[in-house]
């Protein structure tokens, strides 16, 4: 399903600008096309930018991959990660490296970093493995439109608030109304500029406009895996004290994403409580 930009919308969007690509992902991703792909080429690209290579190894050696010993270089990383694993974490990185930084904004990546971390966790327990990657990848990304946004309306912060007591899909309503756009949109719209893969796109623009989705033949089976996931990860996040309010959201959701999943009322709840425990971390089991 393509993304529908409204002409009111095109209107907004010639004065929002989209960051462009960094160089170093120009780099990854004409070396991740070959056929001979050079690792060593992909990690020296990483480690030409300081700011984004540090940031990945502090990435990297955080609590969400909880390896034993630590990473200590940009070439180690890749090897042992994998190009599949570290170029989301690169270009999440990236983004957040081409906003300029404030006190509400640290709060949004840290947000966006739990759920990435809760969308790999339920892949894992629904035995999943294989939408990992992207599932990170759109926990990531699906909430990569609000930094723009913070940047382009001095009174989105207020929108924004909305989040804490009405919950995402509000502020969505709101931005509607109030800028002709949303968060969703521009995101969607950037991970088309930064070459994320269709159906993440696809989902970080439906992401809270999901009636009539779930049983129709307008995403592919995996898109709605996906999204079915982002919902969860969601309400994992929202319930461990995520500051945000997920009831409406959640509410108008669960039957169609607890099909979507093949879950049952039971398997549902222990979902969260091991995606809950899986976050925690050891010491909390």
């Amino acid at each position: 399903m393509a993304i529908s930009v409204t002409p009111q919308e095109k209107a907004v969007l010639k004065n929002i600008s989209i960051p462009p690509r960094p160089e170093v992902l120009l780099k990854i991703g004409e070396e991740a096309k070959k056929d001979d792909c050079d690792v060593s080429v992909i990690a020296e690209a990483i480690a030409s930018d300081v700011g984004i290579s540090a940031a990945v190894l502090q990435v990297v050696n955080s609590a969400a991959f909880r390896r034993a010993k630590e990473i200590e270089s940009i070439h180690q990383a890749v090897m042992m990660l994998g190009l599949r694993r570290i170029y989301p974490i690169v270009k999440a990185v990236a983004l957040r490296s081409s906003v300029k930084a404030t006190a509400e904004l640290d709060a949004i990546w840290e947000l966006a970093s739990e759920m990435a971390m809760a969308c790999a966790a339920v892949c894992q327990r629904i035995g999943k493995p294989a939408l990992t990657d992207n599932a990170y990848m759109l926990g990531l990304f699906h909430m990569a439109g609000v930094p723009i946004m913070m940047q382009v309306f001095d009174d989105y912060a207020d929108v924004m608030a909305l989040a804490k007591t009405q919950g995402w899909d509000a502020v969505v309503e709101q931005e509607r109304a109030q800028y002709q756009t949303s968060y969703a949109t521009i995101g969607a719209l950037l991970g088309q500029t930064w070459k994320l893969p269709a159906q993440l796109v696809e989902v970080i623009y439906y992401q809270l406009d999901t009636e009539g989705l779930f049983g129709s033949d307008e995403l592919s089976d995996s898109a709605l895996n996906l999204l079915a996931v982002l919902k969860i990860a969601r309400k994992v996040v929202a319930d461990a004290g995520g500051a945000f309010a997920i009831e409406q959201e959640w509410t108008s959701a669960q039957d169609d994403v607890i099909a979507q999943l093949g879950l049952d009322e039971f398997s549902f709840d222990e979902l969260l409580d091991n995606v809950q425990l899986d976050l925690a971390g050891p010491e909390q089991d």
